[in-house]
């Protein structure tokens, strides 16, 4: 069980499953690239695109990085072919109605809006997008940043993460973690759900409670 004041949310593969669209672009730049794809979609998940590409082409200069990243960008923005929903993502913004909670995802606005319009899940009034910071996850800086925005303490504050790296990053923050999904479960969270239906919460006050299905059946 957890206990917090805000929740920060991930978006791709924890509210948005964008899986097939992720890997479509990614593909495609890895074979421009003569990379194996295979390899490249393992270090994908969670940070922002020119970081992945730093990794990858580590001798090429990082102003090409950031602007094929844009290309990139723009390319998966416009393919929204099979986003939705992760399973219990648009039940849990509801069930959350007006209770402190943020978007932290290392897509930028554009990227954002897109996917989440398709997903059918409105957006946050309180986001950190890639275009708010200058450190990709697993930097804790987006969620240090939605904390003070939402004004509640790190430690106070929960996170819904797919990722390593944005677990990693959650970590650095001081941040207790939800994993969403079967990567996740990998990454020793502190509560992990196969998906959002899985997840149990009441709110009281100023605090939620978070506990998953299988832990309330155990």
């Amino acid at each position: 069980m957890l206990i917090g004041r805000a929740l920060l949310l991930d978006m791709d593969g924890t509210l948005v499953d964008s899986h097939a669209a992720v890997e479509r672009c990614w593909r495609h730049w890895a074979t421009q690239h003569e990379l194996d794809p295979e390899v490249v979609l393992k270090d994908i998940h969670g940070k922002q695109g020119q970081v992945v590409m730093a990794e990858l082409l580590p001798d090429r200069p990082m102003a090409e990085n950031i602007a094929d990243n844009q290309e990139l960008l723009a390319a998966e923005t416009a393919d929204v072919d099979g986003v939705a929903e992760i399973p219990g993502a648009l039940a849990l913004m509801k069930a959350i109605g007006s209770f402190p909670h943020a978007l932290v995802t290392s897509a930028d606005h554009a990227l954002a809006t897109a996917r989440m319009h398709a997903a059918g899940i409105a957006m946050p009034a309180v986001r950190v997008l890639a275009d708010d910071v200058r450190a990709s996850k697993p930097h804790p800086e987006g969620f240090l940043s939605a904390a003070t925005q939402l004004g509640v303490p790190p430690e106070e504050c929960i996170v819904f993460e797919d990722s390593e790296a944005g677990i990693q990053a959650a970590r650095a923050a001081g941040m207790r973690v939800v994993g969403v999904g079967r990567r996740a479960a990998e990454l020793a969270p502190d509560l992990h759900v196969a998906d959002l239906t899985e997840l149990r919460m009441h709110i009281a006050g100023n605090t939620i409670r978070l506990t998953s299905e299988v832990e309330d059946q155990a």
